[in-house]
């Protein structure tokens, strides 16, 4: 009970400071309404869009770190701590850092979960988390713990966060922008003139929530194809870390155990930067990740 109390107080306290950040954008950038009785002020409904969409993917990006360690239950290591086992995760964690460049080290953290899975996340290179499962620690091998924390340090490197931040805030400004538009031109059907307005503000709103749903499937699309392709990218980019067979024999384990899930994983802020996700074979449009044996397919013909 605990543990979900806290996270909708972390749901609400999020949604709060993104209304309350973004409604200040607003003001400083003097963007006024942009439905009016004589039309659409295109301009204003862009800014709008804009503002709304990128702004709050970016607050959400920003509290990343945050919300991992509070919705996952992460805990992040000590680099000083005196456990064996930690201070081993953490030695290769920061190797690899040094190895790809990154200019400061990632945090690194442990999550309790059967799930054989990790995830990056954190607002830039500089300020990343490298987070496991205490399933993978117990059921992987040295190699193959050190090829997946290669994946993930990968995605820090690239700057996946920040890219997949970009992309999601860009298609939802142009899907809030063509809802409203497209919901105007319906409600504008058999009107005369500019001053009969829009009619019924409420079928003016019910239509925007219809077409933002509709333009909402087809945006995932897209954005699930970029996810699919930075997936491969960090599989090339973990195999140049640690070399292509032990990627590929940490991929190979992950499909011996990809049946353990795990409800609280699978929460979507963390999905798109996860190891691996099964579900790809199902929704494959839709999918974050390729399925395993094709990425597997992917590293050992030294396709990137």
């Amino acid at each position: 009970m605990g543990t979900m109390v806290r996270r909708i107080v972390l749901f609400l306290a999020v949604n709060a400071l993104v209304i309350v950040t973004i409604s200040l954008i607003l003001n400083l950038l003097h963007i006024q309404p942009y439905l009016a009785q004589n039309g659409i002020d295109y301009q204003s409904l862009m800014a709008f869009c804009l503002v709304w969409g990128i702004a709050g993917a970016f607050i959400s990006l920003g509290l990343s770190r945050i919300m991992a360690k509070w919705m996952m239950g992460v805990v992040v290591i000590d680099p000083q701590t005196a456990n064996s086992q930690e201070s081993k995760l953490i030695n290769l964690v920061h190797d690899l850092a040094r190895n790809a460049g990154l200019p400061n080290m990632p945090e690194v953290g442990i999550y309790q979960s059967s799930e054989v899975n990790a995830f990056a996340t954190g607002p830039t290179r500089s300020r990343a988390l490298v987070a496991v499962s205490s399933g993978l620690l117990n059921r992987m091998n040295t190699d193959e713990v050190q090829a997946v924390l290669a994946h993930e340090v990968s995605h820090v490197a690239n700057g996946d966060m920040v890219t997949m931040t970009l992309l999601q805030g860009v298609v939802n400004a142009f899907v809030m922008f063509f809802a409203r538009v497209l919901a105007y031109a319906v409600m504008r059907l058999g009107k005369q003139r500019d001053d009969e307005g829009i009619g019924s503000p409420f079928m003016y709103t019910m239509l925007v929530f219809v077409f933002e749903i509709c333009f909402m499937i087809l945006g995932s699309m897209v954005v699930a194809a970029f996810s699919r392709f930075r997936e491969f990218r960090a599989d090339a980019g973990g195999a140049r870390l640690v070399g292509r067979d032990k990627m590929v024999g940490a991929l190979q384990a992950l499909e011996r155990v990809v049946a353990i899930r795990d409800p609280k994983a699978e929460q979507p802020a963390f999905q798109a930067m996860k190891i691996s996700d099964t579900k790809s074979v199902l929704f494959r449009l839709f999918a974050s990740h390729p399925p395993l044996e094709e990425r597997i397919a992917r590293l050992m013909s030294g396709r990137q």
